[in-house]
């Protein structure tokens, strides 16, 4: 049997949204977008649609991360059915504002691919967040970019997690990219983090004008780190931290953590060890916007996934 009738078939992307701006402070997608919104030709590929959008305005005109509450956790079927206009939150107003633009989420109507523009405080580089390891076509985008952008790096966050799953503003689209580049501190711009983004997006782009035009993309292998666990501070009976990153831990994002090892030092000098079953590799280690959320980093573990040939239906 020949390629051609092996592959999936998949519908074109002929609509793709660039958000930035989910978070105001994270300064690289903002400036990126906005770049894109006053002149659109870097982003332009043939056959393909697509729309730069700041996705927190008020956010952004702040700088700071949110107004009211996290919109890359608003996207809930609640919050995007609810009712309530002006009293509800305005993160969750813009979130429905968002899902009619570029939704319904789940739909056939909804856009074909968002990728949305973040930042971490973490040292984690380049990173691609995957939603779903049954999405053959991001697999395969994401194959594309390590390919293309080789020597450099650029990893791979699944997160599948029914119980750290949450609802981003990508999740709209039938293929949700996310794309997380650090660190860098919020309300800042580092030149070297902003042009790892631009051409990472580039080749994305790239790789749906391919597509789209009828090039086949055999089976491939992507390493994926699949999100396990959140780890919070080590706190006292009234909730304050009472311990912080160890200083072997920090700035060591996807470098393995073992059985053992050191993971925080309390504010007297003592050393807390990690006590899990198995190798992991941390991720989001000390991240600033994750204070509020109770998380110190999250725990990953490695894993290889097959995507097959994909072409266009």
């Amino acid at each position: 049997m020949s390629s051609y009738h092996s592959a999936a078939r998949l519908d074109e992307a002929r609509r793709v949204a660039i958000f930035g701006g989910t978070h105001g402070n994270e300064m690289s997608g903002v400036m990126l977008v906005n770049l894109w919104v006053q002149n659109n030709t870097e982003v332009q590929r043939k056959g393909v649609e697509v729309q730069p959008f700041i996705t927190n305005p008020k956010a952004v005109e702040k700088c700071t991360r949110y107004v009211d509450t996290d919109l890359n956790r608003a996207f809930t079927p609640e919050n995007l059915s609810t009712l309530g206009g002006g009293d509800l939150p305005y993160e969750v107003r813009r979130a429905q504002e968002i899902n009619r633009m570029f939704g319904p989420k789940g739909s056939p109507e909804a856009y074909d691919v968002i990728f949305d523009l973040h930042n971490t405080t973490s040292n984690m580089g380049c990173t691609l967040l995957l939603e779903s390891s049954k999405d053959h076509f991001n697999l395969q985008m994401m194959n594309y970019i390590q390919k293309s952008i080789f020597p450099a790096s650029c990893l791979v966050l699944l997160n599948e997690h029914p119980l750290l799953k949450y609802s981003t503003s990508r999740s709209v689209a039938k293929h949700p990219v996310g794309l997380e580049v650090g660190p860098q501190p919020q309300g800042v711009l580092r030149s070297n983090i902003f042009e790892s983004m631009r051409d990472i997006l580039k080749h994305a782009l790239d790789f749906i004008e391919l597509f789209n035009a009828g090039m086949e993309f055999p089976p491939c292998t992507v390493e994926v780190f699949r999100l396990s666990e959140r780890i919070d501070y080590p706190r006292d009976d009234n909730g304050n931290i009472i311990a912080m990153v160890h200083p072997n831990l920090q700035d060591c994002d996807w470098e393995p953590l073992n059985p053992g090892d050191p993971m925080f030092q309390t504010f007297d000098g003592k050393t807390i060890h990690y006590q899990g079953s198995g190798t992991v590799y941390p991720t989001f280690i000390n991240e600033a916007a994750y204070y509020e959320k109770q998380q110190a980093f999250a725990t990953t573990r490695r894993e290889s996934l097959v995507a097959s040939a994909i072409r266009k239906a």
